[in-house]
């Protein structure tokens, strides 16, 4: 079964509370739920972290090698400083997706360049907390294309 690792940054636990015109009502444990229905539909495994830490998210990111098939990311305000969570999204050698609820491109300077979505499979921002569905679904085709690719190479070998 394919399992999906969830990793929420800093800040994102006030998610509902701080700065709405920003970043809307709903709190991560509904964007979560949302996530575990569409899971579940899905017939997936979703598990889910959040920290304020840095160290706790590298940790976090290192443990999923091996154990997950692919993350969805929301490194929040260490998405533009932490090179140490780009150094983790690098050598785990999993398919990454990350995610910003806001417009990054429509903000402050320092917000518009992502050290880590650098580094990612790919880059969802703006969409809201519909951007983790997106996620979602896009998590999901690339985890099916690297099976596809691997099943096909097992039978030209085999």
């Amino acid at each position: 079964m394919v399992k999906v690792a969830v990793i929420q940054g800093p800040n994102l636990n006030m998610l509902g509370v701080r700065e709405q015109h920003i970043y809307g009502p709903m709190t991560l444990k509904q964007i979560h739920e949302q996530m575990e229905r569409f899971a579940k539909d899905s017939n997936f495994e979703i598990e889910f972290f959040q920290s304020n830490l840095e160290g706790e998210i590298v940790d976090r990111i290192q443990e999923c090698m091996g154990t997950v098939d692919g993350i969805i990311i929301n490194p929040a305000a260490y998405s533009h400083t932490s090179i140490a969570i780009r150094d983790a999204i690098s050598a785990v050698g999993i398919p990454v997706i990350e995610v910003h609820i806001s417009n990054i491109h429509a903000r402050e300077e320092f917000r518009r360049k992502t050290l880590t979505g650098e580094v990612c499979t790919g880059v969802i921002t703006g969409f809201g907390p519909f951007g983790y569905h997106l996620a979602l679904i896009g998590i999901t085709q690339i985890i099916g294309e690297i099976q596809a690719a691997r099943e096909a190479q097992n039978q030209q070998r085999g």
